[in-house]
């Protein structure tokens, strides 16, 4: 089992196919499709996520718009050269995946509670650059960060977070090189990107919206001290 996997970068999301499975790529002969998971909000919004899997998870009709799936898996991150430019690309990496019945929810078997909105990923990684600190016209405080999250094989992934209120004044005094968790939900968002011939292109943004953070190192030091000096008596 990738014991990385279960310590660094984990999460599980549970929402309904929207649109068809498309072919991404294809490795030693093990062909992946990506397709898109509609994850509802409590404020009634919907993030579109995107997810990439294996032709040796799909069965017939699992990926049929509208089927309500359980997903497990990582959030992912890759580089795409265009326009003589890298562009970084996010994807959720199905580890495994659970068809759901709309009427049972899976309750007795405790995969997820009716009603519960299911959208939580868990990240442990190292600041690459230094957290952005602004404030809407409205006042809300807000931090962008850059998370590197380790993975097998000496890769890294590169997943852009977002911090809200007292996290977001939290991480503007952080170190790049700083160790963090943080918990929370995969999110997508629109925006404009203007071209230089005047041109507007529509695209989407996929991010980490945090509900925790924690440093790591400091914990690390700090139980490093404590068995220092009880060793010392």
């Amino acid at each position: 089992m990738d014991t990385n996997y279960l310590e660094n970068n984990y999460l599980t999301l549970v929402g309904k196919v929207t649109g068809e499975k498309e072919f991404s790529h294809e490795i030693y002969g093990e062909r992946f499709y990506i397709f898109k998971l509609g994850i509802p909000r409590l404020s009634g919004n919907e993030d579109i996520i995107p997810i990439t899997i294996s032709e040796r998870l799909i069965q017939q009709d699992t990926l049929q718009e509208g089927k309500k799936l359980l997903v497990k898996g990582q959030f992912r991150s890759y580089n795409s050269y265009e326009n003589e430019k890298n562009r970084l690309i996010l994807t959720v990496f199905a580890k495994d995946i659970i068809e759901l019945e709309e009427k049972e929810i899976e309750e007795e078997n405790d995969i997820v509670r009716k009603d519960t909105i299911t959208n939580e990923v868990v990240l442990m990684g190292y600041l690459c650059k230094k957290p952005i600190y602004r404030q809407t016209p409205f006042g809300r405080e807000i931090s962008d960060i850059l998370l590197a999250v380790n993975r097998a094989y000496n890769k890294s992934d590169y997943i852009p977070c977002i911090a809200w209120g007292r996290n977001a004044r939290f991480c503007q005094n952080l170190e790049v090189g700083s160790q963090v968790k943080v918990v929370g939900r995969v999110q997508s968002r629109s925006y404009e990107k203007k071209y230089e011939d005047g041109t507007v292109q529509t695209r989407i943004a996929y991010e980490v919206s945090i509900g925790s953070l924690e440093v790591i190192e400091e914990k690390m030091e700090e139980s490093k001290e404590e068995a220092e000096s009880q060793e010392a008596v």
